[in-house]
């Protein structure tokens, strides 16, 4: 059961500071709240309460709220019209679709002197004869009833059969009270047995699926079931979503070997039909920040982390990081991630005379008497010489290099002695 709480009061206070006791208007609708109560302590001052949505079956504890001028409770569990007296300041009430089949119960409002709108719809007691009539009578002081304006004939009309209109009332909310007994205790009864045998072992999905696509009556009991079929989705969900974060993603094998990791469950294609690049088109949310896109491309594998989450590919082949881009589409907002392969930089096309590579190129291209074999490049033949791998390394140190023409200052010649030239062989050689 969820109860109202401070923390819930000053949350939906935000506006006014987290002030409750001055504060004059809130709204507590769709959290699931089954009883009224702190309030009138709490926020003695409250003109307007919206408590729409909620699953409160007894309107209590707003007594002391003597300032309050518009009540909503609608879509709740009501059934009877109670403890509204001393509200002495209540201008409108609002009971849309309850399950209000006590008639009679509308007398608890006749001292609310300043109520002049009241809004019954969707209850059963508004399917009795002459429901309007009576009201109308009952409470003269309305001006509007279901949203439709209470006209002077249609009060005079009222007053004149209200004693007739009252035992026919009584009749059918007589029969009323004894259909709702045999139907709240059937469907306690169901209701339990279903728990306790069918959905007791049920997978979550299959008991879901088989609740919703069954038909059921409109009565509170299956209000609380589907509030409860709704908090065990929500609880699945949340407990799901932990497990989601609290899991750890290995992005690493023992051996080094990158894994494939798409925490972000995002769409993805992976290119790999040219024979030079790889090419990866990830779906990017399109309108989030690109500073939330981090982007790291390895020889092996490439890792982008959306929002903390990681999306990480393994490669069928080593590329080149330095000459990898990545560009954002400023219209879809995907990434697209260029990585071209380290090992094809012969592999490239070349548009010289349509040949296809450069070896077919310097094949075509070769001398008469180049040692280039088939299929290979000239800087293939310099790197690793010859096709056939048979190098002969005995004449490396011979200068077998006759160059055609040399430079005559580079034409040394042994100096001869001059004509007087005397050895005197008491003179030492130079060393």
């Amino acid at each position: 059961m969820v109860r109202i709480t401070v923390e819930m009061v000053r949350k939906k206070a935000e506006h006014h500071d987290g002030l409750l006791a001055p504060l004059e208007e809130i709204a507590l609708h769709q959290e699931n709240i089954e009883k009224i109560e702190f309030i009138q302590d709490w926020c003695p001052k409250l003109k307007i309460l919206l408590m729409q949505s909620n699953l409160i079956a007894k309107i209590e504890n707003l007594n002391k709220l003597k300032h309050l001028t518009y009540l909503n409770l609608a879509l709740n569990n009501i059934e009877i019209i109670e403890n509204l007296e001393r509200c002495e300041s209540l201008q409108k009430l609002d009971l849309t679709l309850n399950f209000i089949g006590d008639i009679l119960s509308v007398k608890n409002l006749i001292n609310n002197y300043n109520l002049n709108n009241l809004y019954l719809v969707g209850n059963p007691c508004t399917d009795y004869d002459n429901y309007r009539d009576f009201v109308i009578g009952t409470l003269p002081q309305l001006e509007s009833l279901d949203g439709k304006d209470i006209e002077r004939s249609d009060r005079i009309k009222a007053l004149q059969n209200l004693k007739i209109i009252v035992s026919d009332i009584l009749f059918e909310q007589n029969n009323y009270k004894h259909q709702r007994m045999k139907q709240k205790s059937r469907l306690e009864k169901d209701i339990q047995s279903k728990w306790e045998n069918q959905y007791k072992d049920m997978d979550p999905d299959d008991r879901n699926k088989k609740f919703w696509s069954e038909k059921c009556e409109h009565a509170p009991e299956v209000r609380y079931e589907i509030e409860k079929m709704r908090q065990l989705k929500i609880n699945s969900y949340n407990t799901e979503k932990k497990m989601e974060e609290k899991r750890e993603y290995k992005l690493l094998a023992p051996d080094g070997r990158p894994f494939n990791i798409n925490q972000a469950k995002i769409s993805f294609m992976f290119n790999d039909s040219d024979p030079a690049k790889y090419v990866l088109d990830l779906a990017v949310y399109k309108h989030l920040d690109t500073s939330l896109v981090d982007i790291d491309i390895q020889p092996n594998y490439v890792r982008v982390v959306i929002k903390g989450k990681v999306f990480q590919l393994h490669l069928p082949e080593d590329v080149d990081t330095t000459n990898s881009t990545a560009q954002r589409s400023q219209t879809t907002g995907h990434l697209l991630v260029t990585m071209p392969k380290a090992n094809a930089i012969f592999k490239k096309p070349l548009l010289e005379n349509g040949a296809d590579s450069k070896s077919q190129w310097y094949t075509e291209h070769k001398p008469e008497n180049s040692n280039l074999q088939t299929g290979q490049t000239k800087r293939e033949y310099l790197e690793i010489g010859p096709a056939d791998n048979v190098l002969d390394f005995t004449k490396m140190t011979q200068n077998s290099y006759k160059p055609e023409y040399i430079d005559p200052r580079f034409k040394l010649q042994t100096k001869q002695p001059s004509p007087d030239f005397v050895d005197d062989p008491s003179v030492p050689d130079l060393i």
